[in-house]
């Protein structure tokens, strides 16, 4: 008699352990599931790095110019904010917001529709060499071949570099690359 009570104890153990088993394995699988779903929706790129200690990225430096906002805006409408926040190196050629006023009336409200990706994206591109050109490396008939697979070319104009006519005003320093802030928008050539 005392062996069956004990026998039916473990067995009663057993089974609680075993269903509490279960469900712990139903909660954890459940909570596992949760977590990897969140991180998934949630996932964002380099971009969103955050970061207050290292020297600022491309992106960064931009979106901390007054000058760089019609820029800022053309990044983000092309959807190339994660790819100019990543290592690089890169050598930007960025307009200032005045640049982007000498186009045509309606041009960059034109190119920020959605319907104008493709365009924005090609002009964008033409913008972006890859690999990093300090201002030395300017030099007097050096071409450029820019991520859009198209060339630049630099001239020496009163001693100072310009590409493709756009004067080179001001140059900066950058985490992944270097940005040369310019007085013109550079339009890619004709196909």
């Amino acid at each position: 008699m005392k062996t069956l009570k004990i026998l039916t104890a473990a067995l009663f153990l057993t089974g609680t352990i075993a269903v509490s088993s279960c469900g712990s394995e139903t909660n954890e699988a459940d909570a596992t599931k949760t977590a990897e779903t969140a991180t998934a929706e949630n996932q964002v790129g380099q971009s969103a790095v955050q970061d207050d200690v290292s020297a600022k990225d491309i992106v960064k430096v931009a979106i901390g110019s007054k000058d760089h906002s019609t820029l800022v805006a053309a990044v983000k409408a092309a959807e190339y904010v994660d790819v100019l926040a990543n290592a690089g190196p890169f050598t930007v050629f960025a307009p200032v917001n005045a640049a982007f006023d000498k186009l045509p009336a309606g041009t960059v409200e034109g190119l920020l529709k959605p319907e104008a990706k493709n365009d924005l994206r090609n002009i964008l591109e033409y913008h972006v060499f890859v690999g990093t050109l300090k201002p030395e490396d300017l030099t007097d008939g050096r071409v450029l071949n820019m991520v859009n697979l198209k060339n630049t070319e630099i001239k020496m104009v009163d001693g100072k570099p310009t590409i493709n006519g756009a004067h080179i005003v001001a140059s900066v320093p950058a985490s992944n690359g270097i940005i040369h802030i310019i007085d013109q928008v550079l339009l890619p050539p004709a196909k």
